[in-house]
């Protein structure tokens, strides 16, 4: 009985109970009640006899109920709904014993709605719903109480209840103390059941109980157990509440003992906000940075000694301070000028990657001899697993430089390069700052990781917040909100990494020297991985100590037969599969072969995921094999073609995109321009329908490469000529039958090489890419350089 309102089953408004004139909880003995009454469901109270109850009716059919009532006998059947999430009930959802209520009062509420005033008069049982339109109607049986006569037992129920309800009201603060006069002043030991059962802070279920009950001493006994429960909870309150006021009494002394602590303590020399500004102060001593940020930080500590250290600004002062002596102000670690010792790290920490080791060979020389320049904003472009990142590291330990990796990948605010004001709850300084003041070095090694990645939507573009970074004419006064102040970084070596080029903005792009990293060769791969791979799985998986040959020949089995990728990411784990097995033997102190066979692996990796055959195959006409380049390397295109009794119409699928479709359309125009060429007759279309596809629709595709290979595919098909065998292709063509060069030709010829291609055709100006590749990784694959289609047609055509 925690509250003395009762919830509004309509409306859910809430009103404390109207006490009537008379206890007695029949009502008028005059007044008939009759046999059939309209019904009034309420969703979240019981009304008991003799209570009075305003009820605010929001339904339409108790709208239409509680109006025909009132113009009649103003009588009315109230029941309370079982489950008072139910907006429309049904039949099924009505308790069958309810309250007979006489309306009082009606009254029309300015917004539209009803309200009335209803006082409860006998109890009555639904024997049938007669009507349930527009309202419900039932034919109803009274109900009378088993009335308790001369009972001793009855008597103390009734006290005890005035007692606990009295109790109940004095624990709980939000109920009037008018309301235990009113208790005290009931005389009628029905109504005082059905008064303090109506204010009963219990569930409905509970109070339809009550209603539910005949005998008047059981009623009395069931809400007895009701009101202890009741009695508990407020009790419990009550304790809760006068535990908090303790603790809260409790805060209060221990900041006056604090305040006089502090007072002690500056009488005795400081306290330690103190000592720690004077630690500030001498570390400042020994900093060497410009004037601005000396001045800033002059402000700054004086500014902290004024402030007291329980307001909130303190905390944001200290934060910016500790941040101005953490960073390492013109602290520079010593460039190693040792040509041949860099050389050799970059060549032990990786194999091949000509390019970028002479790249930064050349940084080192210059840097040598002129002492001092703007680091270069490298970007090394490649498909994952070839080692861009930690060439990172290798390039830092050559340098002898520190090493710091900064993420990019998915980061869409441009707060985490720029940092957020000081004024921003949770604000930080940028990465950059950040990565700078953990390393403690002014010119470190930094890789910004997937470049390519950086997020751009409507909660920012930190893209743009890098131009500033990235540019060496302006990333020397690099200002951090957070900071407040310039940052040199044009003594960092930034490195960037990316898989694909062109996901990198156009002004970014500019601002970066673009380094590609191909993909591996199979040679360069078997080197790879008995130079790094093995030995590191090798020491991952505890055999370090234990002997283990494999050959060249394995090796190249599982390059070629279990991975299918530029880089070698995916091998590694295949040998982390190999020595996981032959840990487990070692484990189980089994004996370990001599050297991993092709039968081992087999049984370890199972059979070979990837086969060559599907190249070897001879096609029918219709279906040429060109060279395609992906952001993970290169790639082999099956195209096929097919011709069907039409109108000349063609049709392209695969998900290809736009530049992809062209080039079909322009292959099928070149045709039909060149029919007498290729002996094809005219007629064939305006006949057939063309059918172009490039299988794994899933994948979307697109460029120029496919060109020549389309013009081919077609070509079989409308000549009949099947296409050779091991050959591929890969160029763009013109409506005059030119052919164009492509790039990604290196990425290509590897993935070519992979699949077991033995004849491949390009443009003639791509001779110069085959070239840059070393002869001993193409060994055994014929070029074909050509200028115009007739060319490419005599080669991969077959006779008849």
């Amino acid at each position: 009985m925690n509250r003395f309102y009762l919830g509004n089953s309509e409306d859910e408004m809430e009103f404390m109970p109207i006490i009537p004139l008379s206890e007695d909880g029949e009502g008028e003995q005059d007044e008939k009640i009759p046999d059939e009454l309209a019904l009034l469901p309420l969703r979240n109270t019981v009304l008991f006899p003799g209570v009075v109850l305003p009820i605010t009716v929001g339904r339409d059919k108790s709208i239409k109920a509680v109006n025909d009532a009132y113009k009649t006998d103003k009588m009315v059947g109230v029941v309370a709904q079982k489950d008072s999430t139910i907006e429309d009930p049904t039949v099924a959802d009505l308790s069958e014993v309810g309250t007979v209520a006489r309306i009082v009062k009606l009254i029309k509420m300015p917004d539209g709605g009803t309200t009335i005033i209803i006082q409860g008069r006998k109890r009555f049982k639904i024997d049938e719903v007669v009507t349930e339109d527009p309202y419900f109607k039932a034919r109803i049986e009274l109900l009378q109480d088993e009335l308790v006569e001369d009972d001793t037992e009855f008597d103390a129920y009734i006290s005890s209840i005035k007692d606990l309800a009295t109790q109940i009201i004095q624990l709980s603060p939000n109920l009037p103390s008018e309301a235990s006069i009113i208790l005290k002043n009931i005389e009628n030991a029905s109504f005082l059941v059905h008064f303090v059962s109506s204010n009963l802070n219990s569930e409905l279920k509970d109070k339809q109980l009550l209603l539910e009950t005949n005998n008047l001493r059981h009623r009395a006994e069931l809400l007895m157990k009701l009101l202890q429960t009741e009695l508990q909870l407020a009790e419990l309150k009550n304790k809760i509440t006068n535990k908090t006021k303790a603790d809260l009494d409790k805060q209060q002394r221990d900041y006056f003992l604090q305040q006089q602590m502090k007072s002690i303590k500056e009488e005795l020399g400081g306290d330690s906000n103190d000592r720690e500004i004077r630690e500030m102060k001498r570390k400042a001593e020994d900093k060497k940075w410009p004037a601005a940020a000396a001045e800033a930080f002059t402000k700054g500590i004086e500014k902290l000694e004024r402030m007291h250290p329980s307001t909130p600004d303190y905390s944001v002062v200290y934060n910016h301070l500790d941040l101005l002596l953490d960073l390492p102000w013109g602290e520079y670690t010593t460039d190693s000028y040792d040509l041949k010792k860099a050389k050799k790290i970059l060549d032990n920490d990786h194999y091949g990657m000509d390019k970028i080791k002479e790249r930064i060979l050349e940084y080192l020389a210059v840097l040598k001899l002129k002492g001092d320049m703007k680091s270069p904003i490298l970007c090394f472009v490649g498909p994952p697993g070839i080692g861009k990142t930690s060439l990172g590291r290798s390039i830092a330990n050559a340098v002898g430089r520190k090493y710091v990796r900064l993420s990019l990948g998915g980061m869409h605010d441009e707060s985490e390069i720029r940092g957020h004001r000081k004024t921003y709850i949770g604000a930080m300084p940028g990465r950059i700052v950040q990565s700078i003041r953990k390393i403690k070095s002014s010119n470190p090694v930094m890789i910004l990781d997937e470049i390519d990645k950086l997020g751009n939507d409507h909660r920012g573009d930190p893209s743009s917040a890098m131009l500033e970074v990235l540019d060496p004419e302006q990333n020397s006064t690099f200002y951090d909100n957070y900071l407040e102040l310039e940052y040199d970084l044009s003594k960092v070596l930034f490195i960037a990494t990316a898989n694909n080029v062109a996901a990198i903005p156009a002004p970014l792009r500019d601002r970066l020297e673009i380094i590609d990293l191909t993909g591996y060769s199979i040679e360069e791969k078997v080197e790879i991985a008995k130079r790094h791979l093995i030995p590191k799985q090798k020491d991952a998986h505890g055999l370090k100590d234990i002997k283990i040959r494999i050959a060249n020949s394995v090796i190249e089995h599982i390059i070629a037969d279990y991975t299918r990728e530029s880089g070698v990411r995916e091998l590694d784990r295949q040998f982390a599969a190999l020595m996981r097995n032959l840990a487990k033997e070692v484990a189980l102190e089994n004996p370990l072969p001599d050297a991993v066979t092709n039968e081992f692996v087999e049984k370890v990796l199972g059979k070979s995921r990837y086969s060559n055959e599907i190249y070897k195959v001879g096609n029918p006409p219709g279906v040429a094999v060109g060279l395609a380049w992906t952001y993970v390397g290169g790639d082999i295109l099956f195209i096929e073609s097919s011709l069907s009794e039409g109108k000349g119409d063609l049709k392209l699928t695969g998900n290809l995109g736009n530049v992809m479709k062209e080039s079909a359309v322009t292959a099928l125009t070149y045709l039909q321009g060149n029919a007498a060429t290729y002996k094809i007759d005219p007629k064939m279309f305006r006949e057939k329908s063309v059918h172009v596809h490039v299988p794994e629709g899933a994948v979307p595709k697109d460029g120029p490469s496919a060109g020549i290979t389309m013009l081919t595919a077609l070509a079989s098909a409308f000549t009949g000529r099947r296409v050779k065998s091991y050959l591929a292709m890969t160029g763009e063509i013109t409506l005059r039958g030119q052919v164009l060069p492509v790039g990604g030709i290196k990425e290509k010829i590897l993935a070519a090489k992979r699949a077991g291609i033995r004849e491949i055709i390009l443009c003639w100006q791509n001779e110069k890419d085959i070239k840059d590749i070393n002869p001993d990784y193409i060994k055994g694959v014929k070029f074909h350089y050509v200028r115009e289609m007739n060319q490419v047609l005599d080669i991969a055509l077959l006779k008849k």
